[in-house]
């Protein structure tokens, strides 16, 4: 709503029911346009570029490669994590981007990407 449109109507002796109405219909229409809008997302597939905190969260995806089924899936961040277990100089070296993979036991789990 301009201001010359909301002048008019009060020269037109406009109600301010009108005027309410006026305003609305131009926040639902602000509202509705943004909702339109496609949110912008962050791909990372580079570990190095990843912020710290994200690493070992929701955000982030490793492949899980099962050594005994021979099988390929994915996991997350916080699932990653908990694999690594008590090893804390791995889980320090992820931190700082030195490195993008370990292996357990029975498994070989490397970062893939982070989408947030």
């Amino acid at each position: 709503m301009k201001n010359s449109d909301v002048e008019e109507m009060l020269l037109k002796n406009a109600s301010l029911e009108d005027l309410i109405k006026m305003k609305i219909e131009k926040e639902f229409m602000e509202d509705l346009k943004k909702s339109k809008e496609v949110p912008k997302t962050n791909v990372y597939t580079d570990i190095k570029e990843l912020p710290k905190e994200k690493i070992f969260s929701k955000f982030a995806v490793y492949k899980y490669f099962n050594r005994n089924t021979k099988c390929e899936s994915f996991i997350n961040g916080i699932q990653a994590e908990a694999l690594i277990g008590l090893q804390n100089n791995i889980r320090e070296k992820m931190l700082k981007g030195e490195l993008n993979a370990f292996t357990t036991d029975d498994a070989y789990i490397k970062f893939d990407k982070a989408v947030f």
